[in-house]
């Protein structure tokens, strides 16, 4: 895109947090190509757990047997996938993290 060129709202989002992150001291470091492949074989890992617990819950939540035992199902199906969302995003925040320091997650 040519410097004079009008920037979108989108460029000009992006130019303001890039501002905001140099102003606060915050360094932008590209991630290693190991880095981008341990994060993907986390997601994938991850998206085969959640798929995995959504198909077992299926035939429980068919067979409960009034209406507060399928609530109950739902809020455990619920909390499981949360817990697992948030162990995914706390192993990539830690793999973002280990900038060049080779350890394993």
């Amino acid at each position: 895109m040519p410097e004079d060129a009008p920037k979108s709202a989108f460029d000009l989002a992006m130019e303001r947090l890039r501002q905001k992150d140099r102003d606060a001291g915050v360094v932008e470091q590209p991630l290693t190509d190991a880095q981008r492949a341990r994060i993907a074989e986390i997601r994938s890992f991850y998206a085969a757990k959640l798929a995995e617990l959504a198909i077992l819950s299926r035939p429980a939540a068919s067979q409960a047997e009034d209406e507060e035992g399928l609530e109950h199902l739902e809020d455990r199906y619920r909390s499981e996938c949360e817990r697992l969302q948030q162990e995914r995003d706390r192993k990539i925040a830690a793999v973002r993290a280990d900038q060049g320091k080779g350890s394993s997650v």
